[in-house]
């Protein structure tokens, strides 16, 4: 595996607006309410029911503000956007038969998600055939950009309409690894994962990272989405003499995991990925998990001030739903899609043209603007250029970040 230095974030992005100049309509006319202009779908898979809804409200949510605030400020003149969205209950079945149905439309232009790795996968190839582009504001499994081989080192881009605003877990989980080693000096770690595409994958990473860098892994173990027993897992940490636990999974089964090893005896800290970093794997566990550790991508959007606006503009919107951890991916993504459709216009004389997917999917790989959460541009594969990754510790009953960074090759 290549190494990547760390970098401790130190600079503030500044603020950045986005100022686009294209105009359009469209060449085959379909009027909305406001009038002669041309809708155009943003579409939206997310998991927006279930034990992980919080997260895909907060994605449904971002998509919907990028889309009324593109309309607000007539970002494309003669076009309005508008966002349909489908739930996926994090289930790869359902996702495929979303993507089958936004392709069927043919004013969606492009997509913006789903959460899940794991569902990507079943929809990836689906967008391809049809030109559509498809933008991930949380997946981070390397292979959805770089092929199956991309831990041999051949990587190859399987589908060109396939981008995402987050990082990778290559990135990840060696930020795990390297922080749980170096800076919170565990050196004997106890791993487990819940087979799933994105927990499996992460935990894979993690552990080959932690053992180049010295640590012993003191056992692995698996758990199964949806269940809530897990005491036999906890009993192997515990036995094991661990003085950690890195989980690659989501928070619904890390937060009981850390509950159960913790009142199984072994008072150590559980580290996980993004996928545990919310309230509900602190509220899961009814032991007192202060200490309990995860990674997320980008830096505290709270603390930008690229992302005052957002946030700003997101409260007065007045959703139901936090936008969590994903929201300033999803509007970035969103808005993404927006500027894509924008250069589209603008290199067709002001209107939308017949082959629209497929000049949005090019058009995509030259984005580069001043998002909420950063530079917002896409290497070769699709992958997100912004590479960096912030630490959360579990203080007081909160989520607290503790180390932000950055990855440069």
């Amino acid at each position: 595996m290549r190494n990547r230095s760390l970098l401790l974030l130190t600079t503030v992005i500044t603020t950045g607006a986005l100022t686009l100049t294209a105009c359009g309509s469209r060449d085959e006319d379909k009027s909305t309410d406001s009038g002669s202009k041309t809708t155009v779908v943003i579409g939206v898979d997310a998991p927006l029911t279930g034990s992980l809804s919080a997260l895909g409200q907060g994605i449904k949510n971002s998509v919907d503000l990028a889309a009324k605030t593109a309309n607000k400020n007539n970002e494309v003149p003669g076009v309005e956007f508008k966002v349909e969205s489908y739930d996926d209950q994090a289930v790869p079945a359902s996702g495929q038969a979303n993507a089958t149905k936004l392709v069927g439309n043919k004013d969606v232009l492009g997509v913006v998600g789903p959460l899940n790795s794991g569902v990507s996968q079943s929809m990836q190839g689906v967008f391809g055939a049809a030109n559509l582009t498809q933008v991930s504001p949380a997946n981070t499994n390397p292979a959805l950009t770089q092929g199956d081989k991309w831990g041999t080192g051949e990587k190859k881009r399987a589908f060109k309409t396939y981008f995402r605003t987050a990082t990778t877990d290559v990135i990840q989980g060696k930020f795990a690894a390297q922080y749980l080693y170096n800076d919170a000096k565990k050196k004997k770690v106890y791993v487990v994962d819940d087979k799933q595409t994105y927990g499996a994958g992460l935990a894979a990473i993690f552990s080959a990272e932690f053992k180049r860098l010295g640590g012993t892994i003191a056992g692995t173990d698996h758990v199964t989405v949806k269940e809530t027993d897990f005491s036999s897992t906890a009993d192997k940490v515990k036995a094991s003499g661990a003085d950690s636990v890195y989980f690659g999974g989501q928070y619904p089964e890390g937060g009981l995991l850390s509950d159960q090893v913790k009142k199984a005896g072994a008072k150590i800290p559980t580290m996980g990925g993004d996928g545990i970093y919310d309230p509900a794997f602190i509220k899961a566990s009814g032991e007192a998990n202060d200490g309990d550790l995860a990674t997320s991508i980008g830096y505290p959007v709270e603390k930008l001030p690229t992302a005052k606006k957002f946030i700003d503009d997101y409260k007065a919107a007045g959703y139901k739903d936090a936008y969590a951890a994903y929201g300033g991916y999803s509007y970035d993504a969103g808005w993404a899609i927006i500027q894509a459709v924008k250069a589209v216009v603008a290199a067709n004389d002001g209107k939308v043209p017949a082959d629209a997917r497929a000049k949005v999917t090019e058009a995509m790989s030259k984005v580069s603007f001043d998002g909420v959460t950063g530079k917002v541009a896409f290497d070769e594969f699709g992958d997100t250029t912004n590479k960096q990754l912030t630490v959360y510790a579990v203080k007081g009953g909160n989520w607290a970040d503790v180390k932000s960074a950055t990855f440069e090759d």
